[in-house]
């Protein structure tokens, strides 16, 4: 399944609030085409003239609209597109693909830790298999570099309780996903139902196209609404989020 078919029926605004589906498009400024603002990453021009990106949608001024994936974002840097987007000269950071990996990680770590302090993220092998079992997960969150056999074992869990409902994000390692648990690391994270569903799926949907992460091969059961590749999709405007998110490598917090 497309990253864009993983963010739902319904497009998100900004603010995380569902909104109706005939709100408005903006164009990319690498590709030409027109698309959902949540699959876009908007800028700005700061008052001394640098294009910087607006990742909370919040700085006043207007904007210019990029596809949220590396390749893209490198040939916006050097064709120049910025400063035929916002027709004037700009400054661009060279190194702006980093620069918007490390802001939508900081942004998608932020709003997990916020969804943890509602009691709304728990973390732990055991406490995320009970809000599976419970029918309380809504997104099951797994660090890209855990241990294959446990990251396995509670996705087929998932699977077979939801019948595959229960979206799969694995975009973020066990050091960052700790983070939001105020620890040192963290494997397995279960997300319920409720005000910060639709900012984590988004912020991890962007985040997906700076970072290619490799995915083992898994069993399902139904079809999956996980954030990755599963239709095997080569277009230009999804080539960097056409990805597996879910990694494995050698921790698990049993």
């Amino acid at each position: 399944m497309s990253v864009a078919a993983a963010i739902g029926d319904q497009p998100v605004s900004r603010g995380g609030r569902k909104r109706d589906r005939d709100g408005p498009e903006r164009r990319c400024i690498a590709t030409g085409e027109s698309g959902n603002t949540d699959l876009l990453i908007r800028f700005v021009v700061s008052p001394d003239g640098e294009a910087v990106p607006d990742v909370a949608g919040k700085l006043p001024g207007r904007g210019a609209w990029l596809t949220a994936d590396r390749l893209l974002v490198q040939r916006a840097v050097t064709k120049r597109l910025f400063s035929r987007g916002f027709r004037q000269q700009v400054r661009v950071a060279e190194d702006l693909a980093d620069r918007l990996e490390e802001l939508l990680a900081r942004r998608l770590i932020e709003g997990l830790s916020m969804a943890r302090k509602a009691g709304q993220l728990v973390t732990g092998a055991e406490k995320v298999r009970a809000r599976i079992t419970g029918g309380t997960t809504s997104m099951l969150l797994q660090a890209h570099d855990g241990a294959t056999d446990g990251i396995a074992k509670i996705a087929r869990l998932a699977d077979a309780v939801s019948g595959g409902q229960i979206a799969r994000i694995g975009v973020l390692s066990s050091s960052e996903l700790g983070l939001a648990f105020g620890r040192d690391y963290a494997v397995h994270a279960s997300l319920d139902q409720g005000g910060f569903t639709a900012r984590v799926r988004v912020d991890a949907a962007r985040l997906s196209g700076f970072r290619a992460v490799e995915a083992p091969q898994r069993q399902t059961v139904g079809q999956k609404p996980s954030i990755g590749p599963q239709d095997g999709s080569t277009s230009t405007v999804n080539s960097g989020r056409e990805r597996a998110i879910n990694g494995a490598s050698n921790k698990d917090d049993t």
